[in-house]
Order: structure tokens, then sequence, then C-alpha cells
């Protein structure tokens, strides 16, 4: 029999995952958190922000699959197996979320939206100044599959597009930067910053208030990668010196956002839940399955994560 693949994760797609596994693997030993069974049958973990420790009390797994394409979850957890390959999904819809979120919120900033809404509740007939596209300068952090494609959508729409990296990348059409040594120039031509980088050891807290007052006045920031990369105290000086004309936020240091923080209520931020893009078993389990394959006959693996890196 194959061995099992234990679905570690509270929401509820489990069912969902085993349909589609079984869809591309045949029967399958399909294990929730809440019947495990004997772990020494586990091989396989498809986990989502897992208990600290639990992959490690599997004496045989051989194959870790983070359920979303960051994999920061399961690097937090020091007792990781050593030597075990991580893999990420690839999943070309929430790849698509992704560039929806920030496009909106962007368009949103660009076209003055909010102050139409104020204006609309005043019963107030006022025409705000138009800010040209090709003069409204749009930045991508990560690039990475959804950085591109973001940035890739962006300038599609009309808005000069470059994006910023730890190490050197080629994209038709867009400009871009790398390293510590480019941030400072990236931010300075970026009017709408976008975060889309995974969270490492480097990228924690790039975001302080240097990175902040770097941008020029009245840029708008989109977080949609982790909340680690923010200092909050600095974002929330740079919104309230008026240096920042605002933040669309769906991702935080601490979640869920803890019922007093001044994200909630403050006028120039938008907070969403950690949802611009979900997994969707549909579009993210083809990879799984082709990874789980190669494991079986001893190939290759496909999107595999470097420990070290963080990607």
């Amino acid at each position: 029999m194959p061995e099992a693949i234990a679905y570690i994760s509270r929401d509820s797609d489990g069912p969902l995952w085993r349909k589609a596994l079984e869809a591309g693997l045949g029967p399958v030993d399909f294990r929730t958190l809440d019947d495990l069974g004997n772990k020494g049958e586990i091989g396989i973990a498809l986990a989502w922000k897992p208990p600290a420790g639990l992959i490690a009390s599997f004496p045989n797994v051989r194959l870790i699959v983070s359920l979303g394409m960051g994999v920061d979850h399961l690097l937090a957890d020091d007792r990781l197996p050593a030597g075990v390959p991580i893999v990420r999904i690839m999943d070309e819809g929430l790849v698509g979320q992704m560039s929806e979120y920030a496009i909106y919120w962007a368009l949103r900033h660009h076209r003055e939206i909010d102050k139409y809404a104020a204006s609309q509740r005043a019963r107030r007939w006022k025409p705000e100044d138009f800010v040209d596209t090709i003069d409204r300068r749009v930045g991508v952090m990560g690039l990475g599959t959804i950085g591109q494609d973001v940035a890739a959508k962006f300038a599609a729409l009309g808005f000069p597009t470059a994006g910023w990296s730890r190490t050197p990348k080629m994209l038709p059409g867009i400009e871009t930067f790398h390293g510590a040594a480019g941030l400072k120039s990236f931010l300075a031509r970026t009017d709408i910053l976008v975060d889309v980088l995974p969270l490492t050891r480097d990228t924690r807290g790039l975001l302080d208030a240097a990175a902040f007052a770097a941008l020029p006045k009245g840029a708008y920031f989109i977080n949609m990668a982790r909340g680690g990369h923010v200092i909050d105290e600095a974002l929330l000086a740079a919104l309230d010196s008026g240096h920042l004309a605002g933040a669309a936020l769906d991702v935080f240091n601490t979640e869920p956002l803890p019922e007093d923080h001044p994200y909630w209520t403050h006028p120039k931020v938008h907070v969403t839940p950690h949802i611009a893009g979900a997994t969707n078993p549909r579009t993210a389990s083809p990879g799984v399955i082709e990874n789980i394959k190669r494991l079986r006959t001893g190939q290759p693996l496909i999107h595999t994560v470097d420990p070290h890196s963080g990607y």
C-alpha cells in the first residue's frame, strides 16, 4: 500500500485535497490532524502552519509539502527533520488572485476612489486632480512567480513598473533593481509599493523607517506578502506624518490582528484578513501529485525549497 499522506491543516479543504489526490494517484491513505493513526506509516506531510515538532514525530517522513507558496510557516519550526526535502505548491489560481488584489488597491488609490466615496457621503460633486498613469510608478518587491505576474500586469496597464529582488533578474518591460545597493534607488522611484517578498532572515523588518522615508511623499503601500517585513511603528509614523498617502494591508506581524491594534481604525489603512490569495486544491494539486509520483519513482523533485535561503 502507498505510504500515508498526512494533511496538517485546520482549514476545511481536506476533503478537496483528498479528492484531487485520488484523481491523480488512485486510492490514497489520507489522514488528518484529528486521526493521524500510526505516525510511522506517514511518508508525506501536506502542511500549513503545523504545530511545532509534529512533523518531526513522523519517523519515516520523506517529503514535506507546503500548502502555500511561502514556506516561512514551516521553517519557523526548529525541529523540522533535517534532510527531508521541502517543496512548495505552484498554484496559478493563487498567483492570479494575488495580482488581482494588488491591482485593485493600486487602482483604488490611483483613481482617488476613497475621496469620491467621501464626496458621495457628503453629497458633494467634486472632481479630483487627475494623475496620468504614465506618471504613477509602481514598484514590486520580490520577483518570484507572484512578483513577476504582478509586475507584468501592472506594466500591461501602462504603469511604469520596476521590481526589486535579492539577486539580479531580467524581465521584459520591467526596470529591475537588486540587493542592498539597489533598494534605495528602487524605493525612490516608486509611487505605489507592492510587497510580495518571501519572509527570510534577510527580509524580516526590511520595511523600516528608513525604507518608508526613501519612498516619495504621497506614496502608497500594499502588503500581501508577510507582516514580518514591516516595522509597524515605522509605517504608522509615516502615515501619520503625511509622508505616505495610505496602505492596504493583508498580512500582519500577529495574526489574527489584535482587536486593539491601531491599524483597525487608522483612517489611511485598509485591513483585510490574509485573503489576497487562497490555495485552491484544484489548481494547486497537479504539482503536488507530480512530486509524489517523482518521490515514489526516485526522480528529482520540482518546486524545491532551500531551507537556508528560505525560498
